[in-house]
């Protein structure tokens, strides 16, 4: 099988860490929108997938927070993933990657969302960066 690129899309909300220009993550049932993008899938792309990766850089403030990342295409949510986020000791800072796969979207533009909120009462997590969130659209092709 052969892949071929259907659409890229990238941004960086922020480059670096930095404790200056930190944020709270909010407590479940807020969120707060890291980033978005928006892929193009062409009318003739069938069996395509959209490749995305997200770093989110997060400090523990108070407790052992329970960060939850969500990707939601078009307001649904697509993917979750969750990271336990210490305030004590050297574990302090972390920079959180993961990556997911949506398959067989139809023709159009899709919007996708990167998002985060702390699970746990009684702690505290800071966005301090790098934030950054990719998408790849590929259409397979049989050789």
């Amino acid at each position: 099988m052969r892949a071929r690129v259907l659409d890229y899309r990238a941004v960086e909300p922020r480059r670096r860490f930095n404790r200056a220009t930190a944020f709270v993550i909010p407590r479940t049932p807020r969120r707060v929108r890291l980033a978005t993008l928006r892929v193009t899938i062409p009318t003739s792309a069938r069996r395509n997938k959209v490749e995305l990766i997200a770093t989110v850089g997060v400090r523990g403030v108070t407790g052992i927070a329970q960060i939850v990342l969500r990707i939601f295409r078009d307001g649904r949510e697509i993917f979750r993933t969750r990271q336990g986020v210490e305030s004590a000791g050297s574990e302090q800072n972390y920079v959180i990657t993961f990556q997911a796969i949506d398959f067989n979207l139809a023709a159009g533009t899709h919007v996708y969302r990167l998002t985060a909120e702390n699970a746990a009462a009684g702690t505290r997590a800071d966005v301090v960066g790098p934030v950054s969130f990719s998408a790849l659209a590929i259409r397979q092709t049989v050789s």
